[in-house]
């Protein structure tokens, strides 16, 4: 594999660029964009943007390509870009209208790209033909999958007026403000092509020259004062010499980071598979398959709710594909593949809940094709989603491009309500202007204080897997006796092994956050996010009239753990106590994240707590929160109460979804309308 890469011609590309094409302003007003699509140019001025039409802000990848459409894997998605975009409750594009238009650039405002990790999502842009995205921040996982594939993108407004007339770009109005890796990535037109380069000894690599810096009051030479997430970051960065380790890291610092773990599901796979056949060959070898993980979680019950129309498009079947492909390039790689159950219809688990469970170890730097992989941060390690473009090269480095990020410290203090949970701290932080801004963008969230400390390692899950959310780089909680005892208790390890795993995993004192907010746990109640954005976050109580729901779910990976499942029980076993079960009006499932979980559950009792309640439990997949399964909505007036982590338009059908905490779902359930649980014994603060 390598001696035909080494041999392979790699060039730059010209350092002026000229974009010809029309400009697609994707607006709020669906009108606007319907009029574009026919061969109107929007008049745009970029001198006076107070006078420009609203452009959609916070579009998310399931917009741009809807789940379903995901299932294609070449240049049939250049027919999907926006399939999903909603502007009120209109959505004005079609399919292979964009292609259609000969655009070469889409504008948007803020928080382009959030959500899901999909790089079908910028693949497809391309594919229609655009060249350029231009918005006011970018998500950072979007961003780096349009750098990956080659796709440029922007925050300056001003070329707009460049592109529109044909003028010649310089490559450095795409570089600028960029390290110096990420700078080469899109000089050579993509991730591929710079590896490829970097191997043949072509491109700069920047040393890490972040010294051993004097700290006040302590002796010349002491270690920069580091967060706990970059002490992790500089034990996995790779340095000059080619080896694993440097001394101290800062903001910034750029380079390769070796991985402990690599891990793909059925959405990724094939796409990261055929990329690999394709430039790389068709009988190379992956780069050290035992530390590569395949999952297929994702599909599993689509054919249970997937549409007639979409049948007939052939998407079930390109979905059997995706399974199929996924399953050859396994047993030719020699990669573990948790897949689909032998006796019954599941799978073995969700890729986020195996890795927490199974695989994943504090200290360790982990990568994974989705954008929920910081879910295992919650023992103690760094671990962040990637695109289809990173994950196969990574199986040909073992490295994953990282440029140090900012942490926020996330400070969470005193006793919390007995009807309230990590849900509900996340959904609050979640509805700060300072995330809504996007300022969290591309940052780590380091979450800590007395009320997180006091949660277990499933609750720390919720909060670091819905960094995601905030658009955080990752989620990280300290490894403290908590993490022990969950490697102890959960995995069998040796007290003493997980106790020195931990050692040294905290955030120095002087440690430099790019900005530290506090909450005090005694002031937060339980909430819900309104439709549309998980950002929409308001206190139950200040909803002024009843909200009536037809569809609960619980589940995902971010509600379907063990922690999770004994706050289900505990609200249906106290319903039943008082002679109640699930509403009439509503449907509640309850989906584990894993066959731990369901066994657990089995062990606990709680089966049959769930089916006395009236609910319809289901075995592990991701399922409803991507449309894939039991518990979707299929009409736009039918509310949906969910514990999931995302609430974007179209995502798990059409309907009204308000996101909320396993307590706050399983009330809601049995009251047919949404409440906040009650214990029957009297409320006051616990600890949590």
């Amino acid at each position: 594999m390598l001696s035909s890469l080494l041999e392979r011609k790699i060039e730059k590309r010209p350092d002026k660029i000229r974009l010809e094409g029309r400009v697609l302003f994707l607006t709020e007003d669906p009108e606007l964009i319907k009029r574009q699509l026919a061969g109107e140019d929007l008049a745009w001025d970029t001198k006076n943007p107070a006078k420009n039409p609203k452009l959609r802000d916070d579009i998310s990848t399931d917009e741009i390509t809807p789940a379903h459409y995901c299932f294609y894997f070449d240049e049939t998605l250049g027919e999907i870009p926006y399939l999903g975009l909603k502007c009120g409750d209109v959505l004005p594009i079609g399919r292979s209208d964009v292609k259609r238009g000969r655009f070469v650039c889409a504008v948007s405002g803020k928080r382009r790209g959030k959500g899901s990790s999909r790089e079908q999502s910028p693949y497809a842009e391309m594919c229609a033909g655009i060249r350029v995205v231009i918005a006011e921040n970018i998500e950072r996982i979007y961003k780096q999958n349009c750098q990956n594939l080659g796709l440029l993108t922007s925050t300056n407004f001003s070329l707009i007026d460049k592109i529109r007339a044909g003028e010649e770009i310089p490559l450095s109005e795409f570089t600028a403000g960029e390290d110096e890796i990420t700078r080469q990535v899109i000089e050579y037109g993509g991730l591929f092509p710079f590896n490829v380069a970097r191997m043949q000894g072509k491109v700069f690599l920047p040393p890490i020259t972040t010294a051993r810096e004097a700290v006040a009051g302590k002796r010349a030479g002491a270690t920069r004062p580091m967060t706990v997430a970059e002490k992790i970051f500089a034990r996995h960065m790779v340095n000059d010499r080619g080896e694993v380790g440097v001394a101290a890291v800062k903001p910034g610092d750029t380079g390769f980071a070796r991985a402990d773990l690599r891990f793909s599901h059925e959405y990724v796979t094939p796409m990261a598979a055929i990329f690999f056949e394709r430039y790389v060959g068709k009988d190379a070898q992956v780069n050290d398959p035992h530390s590569i993980i395949f999952f297929r979680d994702h599909l599993t019950f689509l054919d249970e709710v997937i549409s007639e129309e979409k049948k007939k498009l052939g998407l079930l079947d390109l979905a059997t594909q995706l399974k199929i492909k996924q399953q050859d390039f396994a047993a030719k790689q020699g990669v573990r593949l948790h897949g689909e159950l032998k006796d019954r219809k599941g799978s073995e688990g969700i890729c986020h809940s195996i890795v927490l469970e199974s695989y994943a170890l504090p200290g360790q730097l982990n990568i994974g094709s989705d954008s929920h992989t910081p879910h295992v941060g919650a023992i103690g390690c760094v671990a962040f989603g990637i695109g289809t473009t990173d994950v196969f090269n990574s199986w040909i480095t073992r490295d994953v491009r990282v440029k140090v990020p900012e942490s926020v410290k996330i400070v969470i203090r005193g006793k919390k309500h007995r009807n309230v949970t990590a849900k509900d701290f996340i959904l609050k932080i979640l509805s700060l202007d300072y995330v809504r801004s996007g300022k969290a963008l591309a940052k780590v969230m380091e979450y800590a204080g007395d009320a997180v400390e006091a949660l277990s390692v499933d609750e720390r899950a919720t909060m670091t897997n819905m960094a995601a959310e905030i658009g955080g780089f990752t989620g990280i909680v300290a490894p403290d006796k908590k993490a022990v005892d969950f490697l102890v208790e959960r995995r069998g390890m040796d007290r003493n092994k997980a106790q020195a795993m931990i050692e040294g995993l905290y955030s120095d004192p002087g440690a430099q956050y790019a900005e530290v907010i506090e909450l005090d746990a005694a002031d937060i109640t339980p909430m819900v996010a309104t439709p549309g954005d998980p950002g929409n976050g308001k206190y139950i109580r200040d909803l002024h009239t009843p909200v009536p729901v037809e569809i609960a779910y619980g589940g995902t990976c971010t509600a379907g753990k063990n922690e999770d499942m004994d706050m289900y029980a505990l609200v249906l076993a106290d319903a039943l106590k008082h002679g109640k079960r699930v509403a009439d009006s509503v449907k509640f499932y309850i989906q584990f994240g894993s066959q731990e979980t369901r066994d657990y559950c089995i062990r606990r009792g709680y089966l049959e707590i769930f089916q006395k309640a009236g609910v319809q439990v289901i075995e592990p997949s991701c399922g409803a929160c991507i449309n894939a399964g039991p518990g979707v909505s299929t009409r736009p007036d039918q509310v949906v109460i969910s514990a999931q982590n995302r609430n974007f338009p179209g995502r798990s059908g059409p309907g009204q979804m308000y996101l909320a905490s396993p307590l706050t779902v399983a009330a809601s359930a049995v009251a047919g309308y949404i409440v906040e649980y009650e214990p029957s014994e009297k409320k006051e603060l616990v600890s949590a």
